[in-house]
């Protein structure tokens, strides 16, 4: 009776040991102290039973915490353990992206998109990320091979358009940006960009007709109406820049390039004092 009873006690004790470092480490965890919470978690895993809804927690938000933590190759360790959530296997792709592991990032990236590894959509999602994160050599290396892998596929012409105009690269852009557009005749935002590129040559001619077709199809987008003002005004069609600038203005009443933009729009058509105050707005929206 002594042996079964001790044995019990020692058992509840333990179980007291993990719950008590496990309900810790959810404690620190949701006050945002990671070291704390990962302390936590790496002891309540040396005795949560592998197969336990506990341990798999553990792992989980163990793997999260250090990478919340940028201690990124511990954090690889821990999250290819963890459940397969979108946020684990969001945080293993950014992880392999941060130590230039190309082809592990996109494989995590395909697996929480549940896309084949090896597909073309697979390179367009990780390209797609890396554009996010500003990673602009890696993001046009995975378009080229999501292109090569599938010519046709919707987003991927657009993306290396948009990052080739960033580049300066603008006639290559301009061929991209009207694939794309063949393939997806309906992308306001393809139009837009192929409009941009045009501005940049200071195609006006060839921009306004394309950023007409963009506000037609969406008319939620400020950028397309501020870039439409700017080619009125250069052709000093003031009445359409003006109502152009102003339905942006409307849209993102903090831009300070569509206040500015009709600043001049209204100075030019003989309103100095109007266009002087929107000016000196689109300053202080600068500051």
């Amino acid at each position: 009776m002594k042996t079964a009873c001790l044995l019990l006690a020692t058992a509840l004790a333990v179980w007291a040991q993990q719950n008590s470092d496990h309900q810790a480490g959810l404690l620190q965890y949701s006050a945002k102290n990671y070291t704390g919470a990962a302390e936590s978690f790496r002891k309540a895993l040396q005795t949560e039973p592998e197969d336990s809804p506990a341990y798999r927690e553990s792992t989980l938000l163990l793997g999260e915490s250090l990478y919340l933590l940028g201690r990124t190759e511990e954090a690889i360790a821990m999250l290819k353990r963890a459940p397969r959530t979108n946020e684990a296997l969001y945080m293993l792709g950014n992880s392999y992206l941060k130590m230039r592991d190309v082809p592990n990032c996109v494989a995590s990236f395909a697996e929480m998109f549940g896309v084949p590894a090896q597909s073309a959509a697979a390179h367009l999602i990780a390209a797609q990320i890396m554009v996010r994160q500003e990673l602009t050599d890696d993001a046009e290396k995975e378009l080229t091979r999501t292109l090569e892998l599938d010519p046709r596929i919707p987003q991927a012409h657009y993306l290396l358009g948009e990052l080739l105009t960033f580049k300066g690269e603008t006639e290559k852009a301009i061929e991209q940006l009207k694939a794309e557009i063949a393939i997806n005749p309906a992308s306001a935002m393809a139009y837009y960009k192929l409009a941009d590129a045009y501005s940049r040559q200071v195609k006006w001619d060839a921009a306004i007709p394309l950023l007409q077709k963009s506000v037609w199809l969406n008319s939620t987008n400020s950028g397309p109406y501020i870039l439409l003002g700017k080619g009125y005004l250069q052709q000093k069609q003031l009445s359409n820049a003006e109502g152009m600038l102003r339905r942006a203005v409307q849209m993102d009443p903090r831009n300070a390039s569509a206040h500015y933009l009709l600043g001049q729009t209204l100075i030019q058509e003989g309103r100095a004092e109007e266009g002087r105050a929107m000016l000196q707005l689109s300053q202080k929206l600068k500051n």
